[in-house]
């Protein structure tokens, strides 16, 4: 069942979006967003197959996390994915904002800011205490959008070590 967290206009500029979790029939359309988003950063490349099946794991498996999308007209404009853990240091659970990405031919209308303010409600709907992400240390872009969104920088620097 699809449930809508925001559809409200807030300034002029921004377009209604209805922001809503996504279903496995909106995988196809989700690969295409992650396609975009892959094809920018740095360290990652579009695969399909491992995208097809990431998404569906997060999809059908809502413990893991929760997948929104952005809809205008009916046609899927953007998403976010937020992945749910337990920090010890919080002694909680906690989320990562994770694949985040808008059309190009929608940036600057507000659909971004609607689905980050949504991943923020729905992590704190889940009893989240924290909220993580990375950026590409050169998208000063995003991290301007982040930041004007009430992120801060961590002094944490990440660090991958690449099993497969």
């Amino acid at each position: 069942m699809r449930w809508v967290l925001i559809g409200i206009i807030v300034r002029p500029h921004e377009i209604l979006m209805i922001i809503e979790k996504a279903t496995v029939e909106d995988i196809t359309e989700l690969c295409c967003l992650l396609d975009i988003l892959f094809s920018q950063e740095i360290e990652f490349k579009p695969d399909s197959n491992a995208q097809q099946s990431g998404l569906r794991a997060i999809i059908t498996n809502p413990q893991v996390g929760i997948i929104l999308v952005a809809r205008h007209n009916d046609n899927l404009v953007g998403m976010v994915n937020i992945l749910f853990t337990v920090s010890t240091a919080l002694g909680g659970r906690v989320a990562i904002l994770e694949d985040m990405v808008v059309l190009p031919s929608k940036r600057g209308l507000g659909v971004g800011s609607q689905l980050l303010n949504a991943a923020i409600a729905t992590a704190r709907e889940n009893n989240c205490q924290r909220l993580t992400l990375l950026t590409d240390s050169d998208n000063e872009k995003a991290q301007g959008f982040y930041e004007k969104h009430g992120f801060t920088r961590s002094s944490m620097l990440p660090f991958r070590l690449v099993l497969s």
